[in-house]
């Protein structure tokens, strides 16, 4: 019977011990997703947050996304209803082009800078890119420094820009860490966010001449996509740069050097692997709610003047203290803590005494942090100081009294025998 029962027990430790291992998964989208783009990157817009990294610093070419940055210095150098007029050296760009793929347009022929940009970012017409950079530079060369100096203004490390257009060029290149901050520079422009969402327009010039097309952002309108530039050569492969909105919160991704396939497929399943890989993936814990982030030896008054005793004070955080895991942020994440003044409230733990700023390459989070110690343990730690400012008062406190007292008797012997 005894035997049977023994049988039984280890039965049921092994069922336990099976239903453990099926429920103990790793945490959905802990692993982020494979895509055959050859580096990729997605941004949490409003914290700076990287969420998604793969060789977002590797030099790449950028084909037509290169227009974001030809886009933003033309916004900065005109107004919408400004007059551009057709150039020789627009005239003689290959495909994608206005003037190849839909319509001739006369050389000296006019439009406003408002159907440039349409012309520019939603059908990515290399012709309308050169027409921008004569206009507002008095050349490509010129208007490429315009470029470059904004890229230095940006601060970006891995870019360079030849051409207007992106079209091939081996000085020609960037990044998709580097884009994404053109990408979110341009987005903040009104008038840029609001050609790159548009999904249809028709642009006309001064000659009569009249185009109507489509964005050539498949994924615009979908699942939230409310802007993106697309990007192709051979040498640069197929690129694409989008900003997703859901539910208030805005992701910006980056795809360079993925697949052109017949259907024009691969870039866009990309993206759409790793956006939809970002607004599910949960951060990683660095520090747990109370848990203790570090311990710092404090000089304190306790009496708020005089004497000061040194304290050892554990800092805890309030909340979590989270990052999103990947390389670039295990590899450059950084943290630092700030002291506020120090007083008996603070010191303990009923209001935050320091803050610990965590500082990724273009984020920068800040947590309160608490401290640890009761106020049982400052006062025994403060006690020698308490009992010593007692004792020296109540010596002062004597001192006074019997200087008082001889005043008063020398005053009354003065008065006895005047």
């Amino acid at each position: 019977m005894i035997k049977n029962k023994f049988y039984i027990f280890i039965a049921f430790i092994i069922v336990m011990v099976l239903n453990i291992n099926v429920y103990a998964k790793e945490p959905e989208n802990s692993t982020p997703v494979k895509i055959y783009g050859e580096s990729a990157i997605t941004v949490d817009m409003q914290t700076g947050e990287i969420i998604y990294s793969k060789n977002i610093d590797n030099r790449m070419y950028p084909a037509s996304t290169t227009k974001l940055l030809t886009a933003l210095i033309l916004s900065e150098n005109r107004q919408k209803n400004s007059t551009l007029k057709y150039t020789k050296d627009a005239k003689s760009q290959p495909a994608a082009s206005l003037n190849d793929d839909i319509h001739s347009i006369d050389v000296g022929d006019t439009m406003t800078a408002s159907s440039a940009m349409d012309g520019l970012l939603m059908y990515s017409a290399n012709d309308i890119a050169y027409m921008i950079a004569e206009n507002v530079s008095k050349n490509a060369p010129s208007f490429a420094d315009l470029m470059n100096k904004k890229v230095k203004e940006l601060n970006l490390k891995n870019t360079h820009f030849v051409t207007p257009n992106g079209l091939h060029n081996k000085d020609h290149y960037s990044s998709a860490y580097d884009m994404s901050i053109i990408a979110k520079t341009s987005f903040k422009n009104p008038w840029i966010k609001d050609t790159m969402g548009k999904s249809t327009t028709t642009i006309k010039t001064s000659k009569g001449v009249s185009f109507t097309f489509k964005n050539r952002n498949k994924l615009l309108g979908k699942d939230g996509c409310i802007a993106g530039k697309t990007g192709y050569t051979i040498p640069a492969g197929r690129c694409l740069v989008t900003v997703y909105e859901r539910s208030g919160r805005k992701i910006l991704g980056v795809v360079m050097k993925s697949i052109y396939d017949p259907k024009d497929t691969y870039v866009f399943n990309d993206m759409e692997k790793i956006i939809n890989w970002s607004y599910t993936a949960k951060p990683s814990i660095l520090y747990k709610k109370d848990s203790i982030v570090e311990k710092m030896n404090i000089r304190y008054k306790p009496l708020g003047f005089g004497p000061s005793v040194n304290i050892s004070v554990p800092l805890k955080t309030s909340d979590n203290v989270t990052y999103y895991e990947n390389d670039i942020n295990k590899n450059e994440l950084k943290k630092s803590i700030g002291l506020n003044p120090v007083n008996y409230s603070n010191l303990g733990g009923k209001k935050p005494i320091g803050t610990l700023q965590i500082k990724e390459r273009d984020s920068l989070k800040k947590y309160s942090l608490y401290s640890e110690l009761s106020r049982k343990y400052i006062m025994k730690k403060s006690l020698t100081i308490y009992i010593s400012t007692i004792i020296i008062l109540a010596i002062i406190a004597l001192m006074i009294r019997k200087t008082i007292i001889r005043k008063k008797q020398r005053r009354y012997k003065f008065y006895k025998y005047r």
